[in-house]
């Protein structure tokens, strides 16, 4: 499934797009979890500084 997505996004406007990983603490547990998100080039910023 994953090389499909790959396949899509390397063809015609998948270039626009950026995968971001994060990573962040639980409150409850102090624990880390990753958020993964697809998001365009310009709102890559945005992704990162919000909590």
């Amino acid at each position: 499934m994953a090389k499909k997505v790959v396949a899509t996004l390397k063809t015609g406007n998948g270039k626009a797009f950026t995968k971001c990983i994060k990573m962040v603490k639980s409150e409850k547990t102090g624990a880390y979890a990753f958020k993964e998100e697809i998001v365009a080039n310009e709102e890559v910023k945005d992704f990162f500084a919000k909590k």
